[in-house]
């Protein structure tokens, strides 16, 4: 999912719990009104200053009960009605929670008009909230802003009628920039400017559309294919309808949607909260291997990143200056002939201090700051140098569908005793099936593994 895409998608939080807010405080506020009051005398009075608290949390309370509704799917879009009745669920579940917890607690809160009038309003709110979204969306794709750009494959009536659609509602978010009949694979590098390529050809051979399927892997692009096409083994699949036609996505990686926000928040959190905390550290290995070696502390390393991005990876420095320039006349020593990577037990480069900070693996600490600015994350695949990347085979290059991480799940399963090929095995395995947990898991045991000084170099 683009980064824009991303932010229109999780504007709906903040916005709804705005939403939420100001249904609160207008049904607050028509309780004291003479038309209610007449009515009904005041005769419990809730300060404004100790209401807002209670609203905040229930407000908090109520987007977990839409979360739980699918309010919050980044994946599949909602149709208007469809949202307008999970938000008249997830609000009428919410308040009867709020009816039940007065009912056993009925010193917090007494006033059944502003409960009922909450209701109403929220659920009135809250759609407004969504209509303007949808409304902002649909001007923003108009003006090209967030849209998928998309390579449209197919001969048949039902490709005409996905090319029909999108180019008459530039709301839904796709542009086609192009459509071809059934390019071979060497002809879909011609197709510059893509984020996407649909099959909307049920008709075209199984073999073709597996082939597609494993370019977009490899050259990080979404894809779809109209339904009932072929039945391959695939994960992370997601259904959408657009003109009437069930399209089936495979999705690249689960770390997608929420997936890809929660990972980063997480990330984010932890690698500042670890940078605190192991600032004394930071400055005696800084100390030591000045005393070592003299300046500088750290290096930066270019490294290729999610979608092929270059950027400047920080570790302590553990070589002499200039090892870069002697790695050409090293190569002959490489212990790694089966992959693009270098690796050399009793390399020459290394200084006194730097054998230690690899043994612990506290080269690699200055890597935090590369997570907190959003290079790598905590976990992933190993990140590697463009020589390297320029190197891999084909089925390699999915790696880099997600960031780069300090440790992954190769790193735990053998360190550097693995091939590369089983390497790359591993880090795809991670790829689709990412969850939170793993990551948590892969986290303790680098932990592990690394007080037990397994096999590093």
């Amino acid at each position: 999912m683009k980064r824009s895409q991303l932010i229109l998608a999780t504007l709906s939080l903040p916005v709804d719990y705005v939403m939420l807010i100001a249904a609160g405080l207008i049904a607050y506020r028509l309780r004291f009104e003479t038309i209610v009051t007449d009515v009904r005398p005041i005769l419990f009075y809730l300060p404004i200053e100790q209401y807002l608290p209670k609203l905040a949390l229930v407000s908090a309370a109520w987007l977990v009960l839409m979360a739980l509704a699918g309010l919050y799917n980044l994946i599949q879009q909602l149709k208007f009605s469809q949202e307008i009745g999970r938000i008249f669920l997830s609000c009428s579940a919410g308040t009867a929670l709020i009816i039940v917890w007065f009912f056993f607690n009925p010193t917090l809160f007494s006033s059944r008009f502003i409960v009922l009038a909450g209701w109403a309003l929220s659920i009135i709110f809250v759609s407004l909230g969504r209509f303007t979204l949808r409304l902002l969306r649909a001007a923003l794709h108009r003006r090209g802003w967030g849209v998928i750009r998309v390579l449209l494959i197919g001969r048949d009536i039902t490709t005409q009628a996905l090319h029909d659609l999108f180019m008459a509602s530039p709301k839904l978010g796709y542009k086609v920039v192009a459509a071809a009949r059934e390019p071979n694979l060497a002809e879909l590098d011609s197709f510059s400017n893509i984020d996407e390529i649909i099959i909307g050809d049920p008709n075209i051979d199984h073999t073709y559309n597996l082939a597609v399927l494993n370019y977009c892997a490899n050259h990080h692009l979404g894809f779809k294919y109209a339904a009932d096409m072929f039945d391959a083994g695939v994960h992370n699949v997601v259904v959408h309808t657009l003109a009437g036609v069930p399209l089936i996505e495979i999705k690249r990686t689960p770390l997608d949607g929420w997936g890809r926000i929660v990972k980063r928040l997480f990330d984010f959190l932890i690698s500042l909260s670890l940078m605190i905390i192991l600032m004394p550290l930071f400055i005696l290995v800084g100390a030591a291997v000045i005393l070592n070696s003299s300046w500088p502390i750290i290096v930066s390393l270019p490294r290729v990143g999610e979608r092929q991005q270059i950027f400047k990876l920080y570790k302590f420095r553990s070589m002499i200056k200039g090892a870069d320039k002697l790695k050409a006349e090293l190569i002959k020593y490489n212990e790694r002939p089966d992959g693009p990577l270098f690796k050399m037990t009793n390399d020459p480069r290394v200084t006194s201090v730097g054998r230690f900070l690899r043994r612990w693996s506290i080269d690699e600490l200055p890597q935090l700051w590369n997570v907190v600015k959003g290079d790598m994350s905590l976990v992933g695949p190993r990140p590697h140098e463009p020589a390297e990347v320029a190197r891999y085979q084909a089925n390699q290059l999915k790696l880099l569908n997600i960031k780069p991480g300090i440790t992954g799940l190769a790193q735990i399963s053998g360190r550097s005793n693995l091939s590369f090929a089983d390497e790359a095995k591993l880090d795809n395995y991670y790829i689709e099936n990412w969850s939170l947990g793993a990551d948590l898991v892969i986290l303790i045991k680098t932990v592990v593994v690394v007080l037990q000084r397994q096999n590093v170099v």
